[in-house]
């Protein structure tokens, strides 16, 4: 005998006939005709070739062989019914089970702590796997299934993806207390395209963005491979950056070296999104998490509504990048 002469139906019939020690009561139970079940037993028993009860007049009783295939039995129907539990539970819940989701550098460190305690809490049946990398690896990863959700800084290819904006992050200003930009009026991104200004290395998009919102050319200034290293640059003077504004503490630097300033009303920024393949059965969960992350966007953005306009977050910030 192969499994596909096996059904779960008949197995429920075996079972129940060892519970209620009846055909007829088994019969009942099963919502079919005696005959019926009696036929589809006998028929079990020879593509098994055991006799699994000893039928008497007025009991039903197991075979010894009988008590382990209805051991089994009732294993096997256990699992079924798991089964069925676990799709159900993939039905109800926005998102479960295990999710790859992704960040780049410029971003996760600052953003998921922000945020995990309120996801668990909105998806508790989610175990995430979190990791950080530059867009082309994240990416790549995507596409290949390695990765399941991408936080991305856009524009990014779309093909084969889908790509929800989430919020709008504005960049400030980071550069040595005693620089000629640590003080003054309205700042623009054009001011700051000179030879100090300090950029990340290829490969990020932060740094095409800068050079992008600063019209600075490629090759301007010095280069380094992190936040963290361009920022204590900018405390040993030298030079100036950009920094996303979740990548910049609250208040003024303690050590007194940097001065971190906003820009005018028009001022430089980036779009926050999160990506998935457009063909993983999960879009609407995901699309759901995407809605998460809009409604926690961080105050000191401007969060993206369901149909990618915008809508103010937070105050603005005045010449030092304080919350006015």
């Amino acid at each position: 005998m192969n499994l596909s002469g096996l059904s779960l139906r008949d197995l429920e019939y075996v079972v129940a006939i060892a519970d209620e020690h009846h055909f007829g009561r088994a019969a009942e139970r099963c919502n079919v005709s005696q005959p019926t079940l009696s036929v589809q037993v006998r028929k079990l028993e020879a593509a098994l070739g055991l006799v699994l009860f000893e039928r008497g007049n007025r009991r039903v009783m197991l075979t010894p062989a009988g008590q382990g295939i209805v051991r089994q039995a009732r294993a096997v129907l256990a699992e079924a019914q798991r089964l069925l539990v676990l799709a159900s539970e993939g039905r109800g819940a926005p998102l479960t089970g295990r999710l790859v989701l992704a960040a780049i550098q410029t971003l996760g460190p600052y953003f998921f702590p922000l945020v995990l305690r309120s996801l668990r809490q909105e998806f508790p049946l989610l175990a995430l796997a979190l990791s950080e990398a530059r867009t082309a690896e994240i990416l790549e990863g995507l596409r290949d299934g390695r990765i399941d959700a991408a936080l991305v800084s856009l524009p990014v290819p779309v093909s084969g993806l889908t790509v929800s904006p989430l919020f709008i992050e504005p960049f400030l200003l980071a550069c040595p207390a005693d620089h000629a930009l640590a003080r003054g009026g309205a700042l623009r991104a054009t001011d700051v395209a000179g030879p100090d200004l300090l950029l990340l290395d290829e490969g990020n998009c932060l740094r095409d963005q800068t050079v992008a919102a600063c019209g600075a050319g490629n090759a301007a200034g010095r280069h380094a491979t992190s936040l963290e290293t361009l920022r204590s640059m900018v405390a040993a003077g030298a030079g100036y950056t950009l920094l996303p504004a979740l990548a910049v503490p609250s208040g003024p630097d303690p050590s007194g070296l940097t001065v971190t300033r906003s820009f005018d009303v028009d001022g430089p920024g980036r779009t926050i999104a999160l990506a998935w393949r457009s063909s993983d059965p999960r879009a609407p969960g995901l699309a759901h998490l995407a809605a998460f992350f809009r409604a926690h966007a961080p105050s000191n953005t401007m969060a993206c509504a369901d149909d990618a306009g915008l809508r103010p977050r937070a105050p603005r910030r005045d010449g030092v990048g304080n919350p006015v």
